[in-house]
């Protein structure tokens, strides 16, 4: 890589301290790449080649059950790895979810034979993906105790008030929305419905417009319960 190639370690300042011999290990079983939206990086029971550096763009992790029901589990962005990846790398398992491109993207592709040297060899990168693997396990299990536990109308709340765009809403369908939040879509048009007769949101073809996002924030900092 040269000097300008090497710009994108700026994205990862975790590894700003990486040993020489890291770096040029790094250097030599590294590739930057570039993939449009829409491309499957990897699916079910594919084989892990590459760890990915995130520079820029968005990774959607979703698994879909036998009955067809989808929930995103999380999205890899600039400054990310995937956990997912991680995993598949260190225990030398299969993909068991699926990931897409919800942008094009940038990425380094750092080969499964360098990652295990690198993992071995420098103390600065084992750090990064210890690190990262733990903040997204932390993540994740919270994703889980909101399946599990988290009452609906709290989480789309949270939901609508956090992904608003500047016109004051979202751009997205009942379906979506579902696969969001792991639900069915039904118990999104339900609720969805009775915010709207509340009159917090205002529902228009393939557009939710927030009308009161105080009271959908307040809504989702309530005390949770057991559904």
């Amino acid at each position: 890589m040269s000097a300008v190639q090497e710009d994108w370690l700026q994205t990862f300042p975790a590894l700003a301290g990486l040993e020489p011999d890291a770096l040029e290990l790094l250097r030599a079983g590294g590739a930057r790449v570039r993939m449009p939206r829409g491309t499957v990086l990897f699916q079910i029971g594919g084989l892990c080649r590459n760890f990915l550096l995130m520079i820029d763009g968005s990774v959607r992790v979703q698994m879909t059950s036998e009955t067809g029901r989808e929930i995103v589990l999380y999205r890899v962005v600039g400054g990310d790895t995937c956990i997912l990846t991680t995993a598949c790398l260190m225990a030398r398992t299969n993909y068991s979810a699926e990931g897409v491109a919800e942008t094009d993207l940038d990425a380094i592709a750092l080969g499964a034979q360098p990652f295990h040297e690198l993992l071995a060899r420098s103390a600065v990168f084992r750090d990064f993906v210890f690190a990262s693997f733990g903040s997204r396990l932390q993540a994740m299990m919270m994703l889980v105790e909101e399946v599990a536990f988290g009452r609906i109308d709290l989480r789309l709340a949270r939901f609508l008030v956090d992904h608003r765009d500047a016109r004051g809403g979202l751009d997205t369908t009942h379906q979506a929305l579902a696969v969001e939040l792991g639900t069915a879509r039904e118990v999104v048009s339900r609720q969805l419905k009775e915010f709207e007769r509340r009159g917090l949101v205002e529902l228009s073809r393939g557009r939710v417009a927030v009308l009161d996002a105080e009271a959908l924030l307040a809504l989702s900092e309530t005390t949770r319960e057991t559904v």
